[in-house]
């Protein structure tokens, strides 16, 4: 018997905001307790939601570009406050999750005007702008690494090392073996830019493959995901030297395809980092160098130090030093393998029922009615820094 709680999850409308949130709304649901999302636009349009997750969109300005979108942002985020009292006094939450993005702080600001608890999990390996803004009157901060940078030394006695959540997909991955390779088998190499693709790797990466030996080019099975202007020009670069390449602008099976592969060469936003870490598999990262407060620098740290993969910052991301990297780890016996349980090693694979039961540690059922566990019902309402990880090219 579970004592049926209301929560309220706020998240940018990006999918490294958004997915974290949809896995906690699951989990939650799962145990008995109502749930409902607030986010933006954006967010309303990613793919995975939960089926009986009620969602609400609240105005939230950015808070850049002059005086004047100052201004405006300062009476979006007010409005979106206002809405999102109203949503509390209808709801009655026990908490409030933040995931970072605008969108989350109207929300957050709503919990403290009302003395809700509230709780913010950071994805990244550097505590975002949102969260760093209301870090100080926070119940408590989940992280998805050991470190994280922009977190005051007077909050870590409500800091909680919880990981970031990953898809079951991914997840079951963590109990199947990696991929035999011997000398003369099949090298997968699965090649993600995230959501959208990476046009630097489509420009480096094939030819990166090229110049790799010949006994080893010629075992190659590539799967590249690429920008949808990027897809006829990498494919006649792979066909030009006789790599079998398999192209996508996305990849509905990305699971399974992760599960195959003996190499994941990509970025180093968080999700992605969380899902290879799960799933135990080697990687050759490239951070964004334009990602907010250069967090995917920071996020490659943990697994780079693990020895579970390698780090090229983009301005040293050339086609030699890509076939340098590649040959250290692929032509050396066991080197790959060992990267995979490297990586293994740094797996949260219980992130989501950790942060759900820190989250469930705040709060009372605001009626104390039980439920049956299980149950659902759609809740819709009106309508010291760290080091970086180094470069290995340096």
């Amino acid at each position: 018997m579970t004592i049926s709680r209301n929560y309220i999850l706020a998240a940018g409308g990006t999918g490294g905001h958004v997915m974290p949130a949809f896995a906690l709304a699951t989990e939650l649901m799962l145990r008995g307790h109502h749930v409902a999302l607030i986010t933006d636009d954006r967010g309303m349009k990613i793919p995975g939601c939960p089926e009986k997750l009620a969602r609400h969109v609240l105005p939230a300005g950015r808070t850049g570009g002059g005086p004047r979108a100052w201004l405006n942002a300062a009476r979006s985020i007010a409005r979106g406050r206002g809405m999102a009292r109203e949503l509390n006094r209808h709801f009655e939450p026990s908490c409030v999750v933040g995931f970072g993005g605008y969108p989350a702080l109207p929300a957050l600001l709503a919990a403290f005007a009302d003395k809700i608890p509230t709780v913010i999990h950071e994805q990244n390996a550097v505590l975002g702008r949102v969260n760093r803004f209301v870090a100080p009157k926070v119940s408590a901060i989940a992280t998805a690494y050991p470190d994280v940078l922009r977190i005051a030394k007077s909050h870590a006695a409500k800091v909680t090392l919880v990981g970031n959540p990953v898809r079951e997909e991914v997840l079951a991955l963590r109990d199947e073996t990696y991929p035999p390779l011997d000398e003369n088998g099949v090298f997968r190499v699965l090649v993600t830019g995230g959501s959208q693709g990476a046009s630097i790797l489509s420009e480096v990466v094939p030819e990166g493959l090229t110049q790799l030996p010949l006994n080893l080019r010629r075992r190659l099975q590539v799967t590249q995901q690429c920008r949808a202007e990027d897809l006829d020009t990498v494919r006649k670069a792979y066909a030009e030297h006789q790599i079998p390449a398999d192209l996508a602008t996305y990849m509905e099976d990305f699971p399974e395809r992760l599960g195959w592969a003996h190499l994941v060469i990509g970025r180093a936003g968080a999700s992605t980092i969380a899902e290879l870490t799960c799933a135990g598999r080697p990687a050759i990262l490239v951070p964004l160098p334009t990602a907010m407060d250069n967090h995917q620098a920071y996020n490659v740290k943990e697994m780079v130090e693990a020895g579970g993969a390698r780090s090229i910052l983009q301005h040293n991301f050339t086609s030699k030093e890509l076939a340098k990297q590649i040959q250290k780890m692929a032509l050396l016996p066991g080197a790959l393998e060992n990267a995979a349980k490297a990586a293994r090693s740094c797996g949260r694979p219980t992130a989501v029922r950790d942060l759900a039961d820190l989250v469930e540690s705040f709060g009372r059922a605001p009626l104390m009615h039980t439920i049956k566990p299980h149950a659902q019902k759609n809740t819709g309402f009106g309508g010291a820094q760290p080091a970086m990880a180094k470069d290995i090219s340096a």
